[in-house]
């Protein structure tokens, strides 16, 4: 089976200010009223219960998993819903308020029925959470545990993980090594050959339109991000900087390379500024390192490309190392810490841009090995369990070394040592030895030391 996942899938529409703590729950819950009603069970339905389990549990507050898991259970998607619908949904439950279960069969229900049990680590992954439906009896119509693994992804505990496809592709690779070997029998890039894994899978006639959808929403975050000014919610009162350092920057965009720079962190700033509020972001891979991918491929359309800038390659070649990434280790905080979401973010775009700016396979998959390699150990410490300190700066930070590990392996002949693959399982167990009090719990690192008055 290959790891090539759809840019579609990789690449989601959703709303912040996480993705497996937001995006994955309300999309765990949609799905259960789903199964209620494929079933003919929904109208048997009184009440509906919900537990939070894990590091889901230890930041769901400050994530706004609550209220994306009654939002789910109105039939909102992450996709399509408005954020402003999203924010507050469980507390305005209070004692007892009319909940209507896809949007058409009402139950109440209250703050209480939605049981945080952050010390409960589920088998398979600890963003977990468990959905229970009662009838007027109290007696169980519908119980299903979701695992949220990141991304978006949602694994359902008797299903097959959603992000697993097992439609044939024309070149099916399950490491690094395989797809350069793909590359060098056939002459292809990566790119190339991410497009004919798409186009078995959505259609080459959708390729383009995916494509110019998801950059599309990409731009339009980082124009949010750098226009709308305030403090972000949560309590920690952080005061949204992108808008400020736009306005500095000016509107021309200048061949001053340090200032080239400080618009690549601007731009990277604004879309994690977005998420932080819960706006509408790009899952790349995940929402709290959403800002690299836009930002490294915002900067190389500015800066680098000459009016002539080729996006498809961009975020197929990011689509192709991120697939690499989800399949052989993880791009959950909360299962590898920060080095599965901003690590691995990091490598999708110093690959991408190495390919745009004519680097060889070998020297791509270099640029994603060096970016990965230089976030190893990275933690997921976030302060008050909000996606805001240190995950902004960080995304800032990690797109200047997508740029700097994109130029290094451009500069080489693409021979290196150490393999991404090599690094890709590393990566994957460093994660699995490190405390879960760095692992998205904000019980470790700058969470615990950071004191909120």
């Amino acid at each position: 089976m290959s790891a090539y996942i759809s840019l579609t899938e990789l690449f989601s529409l959703g709303i912040g200010p996480s993705s497996s703590h937001t995006v994955g729950p309300m999309r765990a819950a949609a799905d259960f009223v789903d199964g209620l009603h494929a079933a003919g069970r929904l109208d048997r339905v009184d009440r509906v219960e919900c537990v939070l389990y894990g590091a889901l549990a230890a930041t769901g507050i400050g994530h706004g998993t609550p209220d994306a898991v009654v939002a789910g259970l109105t039939g909102a998607r992450p996709e399509t819903c408005d954020p402003d619908d999203v924010r507050g949904a469980w507390r305005k439950l209070g004692d007892g308020a009319t909940v209507a279960l896809g949007g058409t069969h009402p139950v109440v229900m209250c703050t209480e029925d939605v049981v945080l049990a952050p010390l409960t680590r589920m088998p398979l992954h600890t963003n977990a959470l468990r959905l229970r439906a009662l009838d007027g009896d109290r007696s169980t119509v519908a119980d299903r545990v979701y695992y949220s693994v990141g991304g978006g992804f949602v694994v359902p505990e008797d299903a097959a993980p959603s992000y697993i496809d097992d439609r044939p592709v024309p070149f099916p690779f399950t490491t690094a090594g395989e797809l350069l070997g793909i590359c060098e029998s056939t002459g292809m890039s990566i790119a190339d050959v991410a497009e004919a894994n798409e186009a078995a899978l959505i259609g080459a006639d959708r390729v383009p339109e995916a494509v110019d959808r998801i950059w599309s929403a990409m731009v339009a975050c980082i124009d949010a991000g750098v226009s709308t000014e305030g403090r972000l919610p949560g309590g920690l009162d952080v005061v949204r900087r992108a808008p400020g350092l736009y306005r500095r920057l000016g509107a021309a965009v200048s061949s001053d390379s340090h200032e080239a720079i400080d618009w690549l962190q601007t731009y990277a700033m604004a879309v994690n500024e977005e998420n932080a509020a819960g706006g509408r972001v790009v899952t790349a891979p995940t929402n709290g390192a959403a800002g690299i991918v836009p930002a490294v491929g915002r900067y190389y359309e500015q800066f680098l490309a000459g009016g002539n800038a080729d996006m498809r390659a961009f975020l197929l070649t990011a689509t192709a190392i991120g697939s690499l990434v989800k399949a052989n280790a993880s791009i959950s905080g909360a299962e590898a810490g920060c080095q599965g979401e901003v690590g691995s973010a990091c490598a999708m775009a110093a690959g991408a841009l190495c390919a745009v700016l004519g680097g060889r396979p070998a020297q791509v998959e270099y640029a994603a090995e060096i970016a990965m390699e230089h976030h190893l150990g990275l933690t997921c410490d976030p302060v008050g369990g909000l996606v805001q300190i240190p995950c902004i700066e960080r995304n800032g930070i990690a797109a200047v070394t997508a740029l700097s590990a994109a130029r290094m392996a451009s500069n080489s002949d693409g021979g290196h040592v150490v393999s991404l693959d090599t690094v890709i399982e590393t990566m994957r167990q460093t994660g699995r030895d490190m405390s879960d009090k760095y692992k998205e719990t904000s019980t470790g690192g700058l969470a615990l030391n950071v004191v909120i008055c």
